[in-house]
C-alpha cells in the first residue's frame, strides 16, 4: 500500500514554507508521511533514506516504543520523490533474537546507501540489546551489523563489519552516519569506538572494500577524542567542492565538532561548530549531519535557542545553515528553520515533539529531503514521522 504524505497543519506550513534567509535554500516544505501522534497507529522512527540510479528512494524505519527501545528494521520506498511512501516491510534478518540469557539483540540506527557500482543498497546499522523491554549493554560488545539488498531484490544474511583494533575491543559503530562512496567503489565509514576502560570514545574513518555483498576494512585513520563524558559520536561526512572531506560529530560538552581531511583518513583536529564571526553555537549530544550541493554544504543541526530552552537537549526545531568551506563555520545569515517546532519550549516542554534522529538525502537538482521521526515521551514516545522537502534556489549538480 503507497501512503501519500499530508501537509502539516496550515500554522506550522506557514511557519517553514515563507522564504528562506539568503543562501541556496529558496523555500521548505513540511509534510507528514505518517501519523503516530495519538493515533494507535506504530510510531515509526529512524527515517534515513538514500536515492537509487533511477531516482526511486529507499528508506531504513523502525518502531519505538521507550528511550532506545526499537522493534524490527523495516524498509519503504518512494517512486514519486518523496511525495509517496510504501508501507514498511522487515528487512530479512534485522529483526530480534534471544540469547541464552534472555538477552534479546536487535538492530538500529540503520542508514541505506547505494553503492552502485555493485548495484546493490548496504543498510547498515549497529546491535543492540535488551531485558525486559529495556535497553541492557549500552556500551559494550556492540558493532556494525549490514545487509545487503542485491540488484535482484534478493537480501544477504545480516553480517558484522569485523574490525580488530584494539582500540575498538568494547564497542565501535557507524550508526546514524552518512558514508562515502570513493571513485574506485571503495567506502569510507566514520566510527565511534573505544576499548575497555575508557569511559570516552574516539572517532575514525575506515577505508573498506565491498565486493557486492561484503564489506571489508582496508585502513584506517587517525583518531580523535574528547575526554567529556562519552566523548564522541555519531560521526558523518560529507565531500567539500575543493575535494577536501569534512567529519561533523555529535558531543556532549554543549557543542557540536567538525574536522577536515585531504584524503578521508588522516583529520585535522576537531574544533567546535561556529558561526561566521566566531560565536559558538550551544548543541546538546544531538547529531547533525551534511545536506550536500555542488555549489557548498548545508549543515542541519538543533542548536539551543530562546524559544527551546527548556526542551531536553534542545532536540526541536530542526535547522539548517549553509557552511562557509574557508573557515568551516556556518554563515548566520542563512540559517533556516527545515522543521519546525511543536509545542511551547520555554512554558511547557512535554507539549514539544523530539526531532534529533533525521537524515537528509538529495532527490533531483532541485529537492533535497529530511526526514525525522518524532518523540513524545509524555506520551508513550508516540509521534509523527515528518518530511521536509528543500527547495534550492540553484540546481545541485550532485544529482544529475
Amino acid at each position: 500500500m503507497i501512503r501519500r504524505r499530508e501537509f502539516l497543519a496550515a500554522g506550522a506550513l506557514a511557519t517553514a514554507c515563507g522564504r528562506a534567509p539568503a543562501g541556496l535554500i529558496d523555500r521548505v516544505e513540511n509534510t507528514v508521511i505518517w501519523r503516530g501522534r495519538d493515533t494507535g497507529a506504530p510510531t515509526w522512527f529512524h527515517p534515513r533514506s538514500c536515492r537509487l540510479g533511477d531516482g526511486t528512494l529507499v528508506m531504513a524505519v523502525q518502531t519505538i516504543s521507550g528511550s532506545d527501545v526499537f522493534g524490527p528494521v523495516h524498509w519503504s520506498e518512494s517512486r514519486d520523490q518523496g511525495a509517496a511512501w510504501s508501507d514498511p516491510r522487515p528487512i530479512p534478518g534485522l529483526g530480534r533474537r534471544t540469547h541464552a540469557d534472555g538477552v534479546e539483540e536487535g538492530v538500529c540506527d540503520t542508514v541505506p546507501q547505494q553503492h552502485s557500482g555493485a548495484g546493490a543498497v548496504i543498510f547498515m546499522g549497529w546491535n543492540v540489546y535488551y531485558r525486559d523491554g529495556k535497553l541492557t549493554r549500552p556500551n559494550d560488545t556492540r558493532w556494525p551489523v549490514y545487509v545487503v539488498r542485491r540488484p535482484d531484490g534478493s537480501w544477504t544474511e545480516p553480517a558484522k563489519l569485523e574490525w580488530d583494533d584494539p582500540a575498538a575491543a568494547a564497542i565501535y559503530g557507524s550508526n546514524c552516519s552518512q558514508r562515502l562512496l570513493l571513485p574506485n567503489g571503495d567506502l569510507l565509514i566514520p566510527l565511534t569506538h573505544a576499548p575497555y576502560d575508557q569511559p570516552d570514545r574516539g572517532v575514525t574513518v575506515v577505508r573498506c572494500s565491498f565486493d557486492g555483498e561484503r564489506i571489508a576494512v582496508k585502513e584506517r585513520g587517525n583518531t580523535l577524542r574528547l575526554g567529556v563524558k562519552r566523548g564522541l559520536l555519531e560521526p558523518s561526512l560529507t565531500r567539500l567542492p575543493d575535494g577536501r572531506f569534512a567529519m561533523t560529530i555529535r558531543a556532549e560538552d554543549d557543542r557540536g565538532y567538525v574536522s577536515v581531511s585531504s584524503d578521508g583518513l588522516r583529520w585535522s583536529g576537531q574544533k567546535p561548530w561556529t558561526w561566521d564571526n566566531g560565536e559558538p553555537l550551544t548543541m546538546s549530544t544531538t547529531q547533525q549531519h551534511w545536506l550536500e550541493h555542488s555549489a557548498g554544504p548545508y549543515l542541519a543541526y538543533t542548536r539551543k535557542a530562546e524559544a527551546n530552552v527548556n526542551v531536553m537537549r534542545w532536540r526541536a526545531p530542526l535547522y539548517a545553515a549553509r557552511v562557509d568551506p574557508s573557515r568551516m563555520a556556518l554563515v548566520r545569515a542563512t540559517e533556516t528553520v527545515i522543521v519546525p517546532m511543536s509545542g511551547d519550549g520555554v512554558n511547557a516542554p512535554d507539549t514539544v515533539a523530539r526531532l534529533g534522529n533525521f537524515h537528509p538525502v538529495a532527490v533531483s537538482p532541485r529537492v533535497s529531503i529530511v526526514t525525522v521521526g518524532e518523540t513524545m515521551p509524555a506520551r508513550g514516545y508516540s509521534g509523527n514521522t515528518l518530511q521536509a522537502a528543500i527547495h534550492w534556489n540553484t540546481p545541485n549538480a550532485l544529482v544529475s
